[in-house]
């Protein structure tokens, strides 16, 4: 009896004791740096130095998430593949052979690219730069349809009819997942190229960098979960959203829908809970590229003296169609949850049970705006910036 409930017991994983300590630590970072500032901001003698002083804790940072988040990544797969061969039913090799490997390679990449070319603009090689850039964009436009490639073969293989849920009470429905997938997938990109049409500001060093910093910053915060107890899958973080919102209003909704979609695709290795392709599209890529939406009216070039009611516009917009993907995927995939808990009426139980976005995007408002409050702040935003931003300011 003692053996059987030995073999049965749920391994502890190394990613499982590393997780609690990983997120405790970087609260701690998080917090130092912070008082540092604002011990440097408020001190006049210090306050002309806490610019200079700011970029260098955010390198810093940067430089820390991007090593904790591939840490991390690679504690998560090593955990699928053991559950894999001790064959628990909601993981198989063939998903992270399929899925996860290529995603995680594809971010690896991404980050790796980020880096490379941050380093270049600061030792001021412009050649090189140029070449680097062209190399690493289209090395990362083919391992995307890679992934998308690997994803089509594995849902090919292992979805038959409906997909997972055969039981025709849970109301699985691929039609309405699809046609939901595409038409936000179309709002968001042509809102975005409608806008964004006079914003002609390249894809420079500058840019580049930046999109680097707060994808780094915004995927070491997610690590940072506030578990709420009715959540099954997703969860409220310690401000995760803000960084990359802060990239959108800077740069407008063009460049926020690629960094929007490279965090979703981060999102899909961190945690994923995938039953078919378009509602994998609808929780992670298309969800998290609603952030673009934080540019909004950066590109409509509106409440200029007002940054704060403009970011909180933007951000308030972004959580809005975050919320609208969920929904629809919760309703249309995830009928058997509702099930499960009693729920009769699907879009009732998806409606209340993903209402946790906008805790999420509160938190990401106030902060976002305290910051905005900051002349301080606001002068090294423009300083990141396109050119045309510095000329209006």
């Amino acid at each position: 009896m003692l053996f059987n409930l030995l073999s049965s017991a749920k391994p502890i994983f190394l990613s499982d004791k590393v997780e609690p300590f990983a997120i405790w630590i970087t609260v701690g970072i998080v917090c130092a740096l912070v008082v540092s500032w604002l011990i440097l901001f408020l001190i006049k003698p210090t306050r002309k130095i806490s610019g200079t002083v700011a970029k260098k804790m955010l390198f810093a940072f940067l430089i820390y998430a991007l090593a904790l988040g591939i840490f991390m990544l690679a504690l998560e797969i090593e955990k699928k593949y053991a559950d894999a061969y001790l064959d628990y039913n909601w993981v198989n090799k063939d998903i992270i052979n399929y899925v996860f490997i290529p995603l995680l390679a594809t971010a690896i990449l991404s980050l790796c690219s980020a880096i490379t070319l941050f380093v270049l603009a600061k030792l001021k090689k412009g050649k090189a730069l140029k070449i680097t850039g062209i190399v690493c964009g289209t090395a990362l436009i083919v391992a995307i349809i890679t992934c998308l490639v690997f994803v089509y073969l594995y849902y090919k293989n292992h979805i038959v009819g409906d997909g997972y849920y055969t039981d025709e009470a849970a109301k699985f429905n691929s039609t309405a997942l699809i046609i939901g997938a595409c038409v936000l997938t179309a709002i968001v990109v042509a809102v975005s190229f409608i806008v964004g049409r006079k914003n002609k500001a390249p894809y420079t060093a500058r840019c580049l960098a930046f999109a680097g910093v707060c994808v780094g910053l915004s995927f070491a915060l997610s690590y940072i979960k506030f578990e709420a107890a009715w959540l099954q899958g997703g969860s409220i973080t310690l401000v995760s959203f803000l960084p990359i919102c802060l990239f959108a209003y800077t740069y407008g909704m063009k460049k926020g829908l690629l960094v929007g979609l490279i965090y979703g695709l981060l999102q899909a290795i961190q945690d994923p809970f995938i039953v078919h392709p378009a509602q994998f599209l609808l929780d992670y890529p298309i969800a998290f590229s609603m952030i673009a939406l934080s540019g909004l009216l950066t590109d409509l070039k509106v409440l200029e003296n007002l940054p704060q009611l403009k970011f909180a516009i933007g951000v308030s917009l972004t959580g809005i169609f975050r919320y609208l993907t969920h929904v629809i995927s919760g309703v249309f995939a995830f009928g058997a949850n509702a099930l499960n808990d009693g729920a009769t009426n699907f879009l009732a139980y998806s409606a209340a049970y993903n209402s946790y976005v906008f805790i999420d995007i509160a938190l990401v408002i106030v902060v976002g705006v305290i910051l905005l409050s900051s002349k301080g702040f606001k002068k090294e935003l423009v300083k990141l910036g396109p050119a045309e931003v510095k000329k209006e300011n």
